[in-house]
């Protein structure tokens, strides 16, 4: 049987910027509960919910301080009960945000970890002797400078892969193993969907061998996992894996090897920037380059013995039609194009919160703007080392995360429907235009496309399971490509770019699916539109 998460369309919510319901200016579950009826009517499956757990807000909910409790700025236990209630009601799961290469170090284990080298906790973590008089080795923090930060108290240093207030979990230590199954186990037996695995690759990491991805015992630890919480249930589990292959998402999605469901890969979030460089190095976008990687985790990954999950943004990634299209002149053509194209490839897509209405980017002008812990260190460090302040917001303004974090856009009315009291993040300036109100009024907007692809999913298995085929004698910035079921065969076309392009196709089509213009009645020796996409039946 096929697996349910299949045939589903994933929904993240960052809860934070989704619906507040008393005020305060921090969206909470009461608000996410609110808004059900309008995820039910778009047809989603289930919500990725971002970490609601109780934290200090470092890394915006990253950084846990208690796994089983919720966060008050979000609500109550009571009210995250509530919400996996309500959401079944509509047929929607939750899927939880797991958290566990690091914890916070306002955590109860590293509070007392830190306390003495003898402490019980101690080897919940990692801890290393200075080196001359210094770090450990050279392991860098993706927050900017080192990976080791150095205790006082004890004289040694530890681990951190990200803000020095998130220190690295030791996962060789299987008593922390263990706490974390149970805590997993603890949300499984409240009726949750599965988990989003946040960093999932660096859990076998190997700091002396300077080693932080792919380590030889994360495959082990993730079977053992399997075993020991969702294994015996019907879950949907994906990791966050930056740095997989399509031979590394197998190894993790194989059914055989009792591991995920899926993976996040980001394979195509490096072709904005210098090679050899950070994200805030950056170049323009190759749009051939695009569609080679689009293709290539269609065809290298074999789908009879894995899966993939489809997606453009996510709470970290900027928004898609900023970044790769035009979010002025062709916003909404632009939207409805990237949402063809992903939304009819093999996998399971995810959307998240204001893409299916086509939110854009909110530029800052002043770094007092932002409030994403890696654009600010960002900012600093490169601010001493003499970079000029105008690119630096630039790369901000292109690639910083606070752009996907931005308030959703729900009315034209005060500070675009999301609350009564004062944003924890601006709201972007063009809420009047673009929110929900306005789409759902119109029959015509990105919403209702994106509503039309998540039935087709639902109904079509050539969606799920069809064979994918590259049209290769296209233009290079034209993708076009079949999905090819049994005596089934459903053509996608798309023009990446804002730029006429010529199409020829010499077989007929029977009926159109889903288009973002008009398309002809004959595909033989056409011109697509600027960013023009549609699907069709072949007879």
């Amino acid at each position: 049987m096929t697996p349910w998460w299949k045939k589903a369309v994933i929904y993240q919510i960052y809860p934070k910027s989704f619906q507040d319901s008393n005020g305060d200016g921090i969206g909470d579950l009461p608000g996410i509960i609110t808004r059900l009826d309008y995820l039910s009517k778009l047809g989603i499956d289930a919500i990725w919910l971002s970490p609601v757990y109780q934290s200090p807000g470092i890394d915006n909910g990253y950084d846990i301080s208690d796994y089983q409790a919720i966060d008050p700025q979000y609500g109550t236990m009571d009210d995250m009960d509530n919400l996996i209630l309500e959401a079944k009601k509509r047929n929607i799961k939750i899927i939880m945000d797991l958290v566990v290469n690091h914890t916070s170090d306002q955590h109860a284990w590293f509070v007392e970890a830190r306390k003495n080298k003898e402490n019980q906790y101690r080897d919940y973590y990692i801890w290393r002797d200075p080196v001359d008089g210094h770090e450990p080795n050279g392991l860098q923090s993706a927050f900017s400078g080192s990976a080791w930060q150095y205790d006082k108290t004890t004289k040694q240093y530890y681990l951190h892969f990200f803000a020095k207030q998130q220190p690295d979990l030791n996962w060789s230590n299987s008593i922390v193993r263990d706490k974390i199954y149970q805590m997993m186990n603890y949300w499984i037996d409240k009726g949750i969907g599965g988990f989003r695995m946040d960093v999932i690759e660096l859990i076998g990491k190997d700091p002396d061998k300077m080693v932080r991805e792919n380590g030889k015992m994360l495959h082990p630890y993730l079977q053992e996992m399997n075993q020991k919480t969702f294994g015996q249930s019907d879950l949907l589990t994906v990791g966050e894996t930056w740095n997989a292959t399509p031979k590394i998402a197998e190894d993790y999605s194989d059914p055989a090897r009792h591991e995920l469901s899926m993976v996040f890969q980001f394979e195509n979030q490096t072709l904005d920037q210098k090679d050899g460089c950070s994200k805030w190095d950056l170049k323009p976008i190759d749009l051939v380059e695009l569609k080679k990687i689009l293709v290539k985790w269609q065809t290298e990954l074999d789908f009879k013995h894995a899966w993939n999950s489809l997606f453009w943004e996510n709470h970290d990634i900027p928004r898609v039609i900023s970044r790769w299209g035009n979010d002025q002149k062709y916003r909404v053509v632009c939207a409805k194009m990237f949402a063809i194209v992903l939304h009819l490839m093999h996998g399971t897509p995810y959307i998240f919160n204001g893409e299916e209405i086509g939110m854009t980017n909110s530029p800052v002008k002043n770094i007092n703007e932002v409030e994403d812990i890696e654009s600010i260190n960002m900012y600093n460090e490169r601010l001493d080392a003499g970079y000029d302040k105008d690119e630096l917001l630039h790369a901000i303004n292109v690639k910083g995360r606070d752009n996907a974090r931005t308030p959703m856009q729900w009315s034209d009315a005060l500070n675009a429907g999301f609350t009564s009291g004062k944003p924890w993040l601006r709201v972007n300036s063009n809420y009047t235009d673009i929110n929900v109100k306005q789409c759902l009024a119109d029959p015509d907007s990105i919403f209702y496309t994106y509503q039309k692809l998540i039935e087709l999913r639902h109904h079509n298995q050539i969606v799920v399971d069809g064979d994918f085929q590259l049209i290769e004698e296209t233009d290079a910035q034209i993708l076009a490509y079949y999905r090819i079921l049994g005596d089934q065969k459903w053509l996608v076309v798309a023009n990446l770019t804002d730029k006429e392009k010529p199409f020829n196709c010499h077989e007929q089509y029977q009926k159109v699916l889903v288009e973002n213009y008009t398309t002809p009645s004959n595909l033989q020796n056409i011109i697509l539109k600027p960013y023009q996409a549609f699907v069709v039946t072949i007879a």
